[in-house]
């Protein structure tokens, strides 16, 4: 059974006059936290989508690169969508629930970030609107502002790279201290600890930026102390 189905069968089951954070509402507290992850990805998603005040196909189409959505499900795919955009609370409601639901588990959130960065930037243009959005996320995650610069550098082809905001560690940590966070979170990127932590079959696909950027990021820093050393022997 695909994820676009046990979505449909739980929207079957609404009352007239329920919107989909009813749904989310009963399965934020369920053992398999994917269908919640999916309907949090696809609400936030769908109200940013207007952030910038238009909705274009192309934004559309990145919910497609995200979850791979098979012909079959397309029409349950765009139930979701249409009622997301259409469910009354605000994102800022949805983002507090979300957060609720993984408590001090920021892993998932920084997850379901990446999922909306790729929405952000689908049709081109990081809009600052889309930024300011994405930031008041962020914060309500409870993402510090070296946080969100380091997810935002992994999708925004003009923000600031620096690696160590990309790893998470102070520019004067030592080497020991630098290698130590890149293989922590070359692990926590790892297909296994997503699927543990709840995020569907269809985004898992969502961390390939984010360890492509961790890599990149050691690499630099890697190759930047090593040329430092050659320096100074010399």
């Amino acid at each position: 059974m695909s994820i676009w189905t046990r979505i449909a069968d739980a929207l079957a089951a609404l009352a007239s006059g329920e919107g989909l954070s009813a749904v989310f509402e009963r399965l934020r507290t369920s053992p398999d936290k994917s269908v919640a992850f999916t309907i949090a990805v696809i609400a936030l998603g769908a109200k940013m989508a207007k952030a910038d005040g238009k909705v274009t196909r192309v934004e559309v189409t990145a919910f497609r690169e995200v979850f791979q959505i098979a012909p079959e499900d397309e029409p349950k795919a765009a139930k979701v969508f249409n009622l997301a955009r259409q469910d009354v609370i605000g994102f800022d409601d949805y983002a507090r629930r979300i957060k609720a639901m993984y408590a001090d588990d920021t892993a998932p959130l920084c997850d379901l970030m990446q999922g909306l960065f790729h929405i952000a930037i689908a049709d081109g243009i990081y809009h600052p609107n889309e930024n300011i959005f994405l930031k008041e996320v962020s914060e309500i995650f409870g993402f510090s502002d070296q946080q969100f610069t380091r997810i935002r550098a992994q999708f925004v082809p003009d923000a600031e790279r620096d690696p160590y905001d990309v790893l998470g560690v102070a520019a004067d940590a030592d080497l020991k201290t630098v290698r130590a966070a890149w293989r922590h979170l070359v692990r926590e990127t790892h297909p296994d600890r997503l699927r543990a932590r709840g995020v569907p079959e269809e985004a898992v696909k969502l961390a390939e930026a984010h360890l492509i950027a961790i890599n990149r990021a050691w690499e630099q820093i890697s190759a930047a102390r090593s040329s430092q050393d050659d320096f100074t022997l010399a």
